[in-house]
C-alpha cells in the first residue's frame, strides 16, 4: 500500500482483508523494504504474481493466468495505491522486478465510483482482488468482495450526501447470501 492510501475513506484495499483471511498488507516506502514482505516473496508454498497492466512491463515477465507451479499457491501482489503512485511502485521495487506479472483483461469497465482513473479500464484494488480469486478459482469469494465492494460505495455515496443506504436493495440482498454484513 502506498503510504497514504490506508488514510483514505475511498480506499478499496481494506475490503480484501474482510473476505480473504490469508491477507497481508505491507506499507510502501521508496527507500526500505519491510522484512516481513520478503520472508512471504520467497515462501516456497506460493508462487507470488505481482499484478499489473502488461504496457508497464518487460514482455518476458508478461503471464496471462493462473497456473500452478509444483503444487504452490497463487500469492496475488496488488499495489494499492491512485495509478499514477502505483506506476511509481512497479518501477521503484526493485525487489519486485523478479516477479512474474499477471496482467488482467477485465471484460468489463470499473464499477468504483468513488475515484477515477483517467482510463476506464483500470480498475480499483478490490475489483483486481475479485478477479484474482475468480482466476485462482473461487468464485464464491470474488462475488463477496464484488457485492462487499458495492455495498461499501453505496453506503460511501449515502453518507456524503446525506442519504440513508437501503438494506434491502439488490447490492445487500446479494451480500446476504455470502453471510454479509
Amino acid at each position: 500500500m502506498h503510504d497514504i492510501e490506508p488514510l483514505k475513506p475511498s480506499n478499496t484495499g481494506w475490503l480484501i482483508a474482510d473476505i480473504v483471511a490469508d491477507t497481508h498488507a505491507f506499507t510502501w516506502r521508496r527507500t526500505g523494504v519491510d522484512p516481513a514482505l520478503l520472508e512471504l516473496l520467497a515462501d516456497v508454498r506460493y508462487q507470488p504474481l505481482l499484478v499489473f497492466p502488461r504496457e508497464y512491463a518487460e514482455p518476458e515477465r508478461v503471464v496471462s493466468g493462473v497456473k500452478a507451479v509444483a503444487g504452490k499457491r497463487p500469492l496475488f501482489i496488488l499495489l494499492d495505491a491512485t495509478w499514477t503512485e502505483a506506476r511509481k511502485m512497479f518501477r521503484k521495487s526493485p525487489y519486485l522486478n523478479r516477479l512474474p506479472v499477471l496482467s488482467l483483461q477485465a471484460d468489463v469497465l470499473s464499477r468504483y465510483r468513488l475515484r477515477r482513473s483517467t482510463r476506464s479500464e483500470h480498475l480499483c484494488t478490490a475489483e483486481v482482488a475479485a478477479l484474482c480469486l475468480g482466476l485462482a478459482g473461487d468464485d464464491q469469494a470474488a462475488g463477496a468482495l464484488d457485492n462487499w465492494l458495492d455495498a461499501f460505495t453505496d453506503h460511501y455515496l449515502a453518507a456524503k450526501h446525506h442519504r440513508t443506504p437501503d438494506p434491502d436493495d439488490a447490492t445487500h440482498r446479494a451480500l446476504a447470501t455470502f453471510g454479509g454484513r
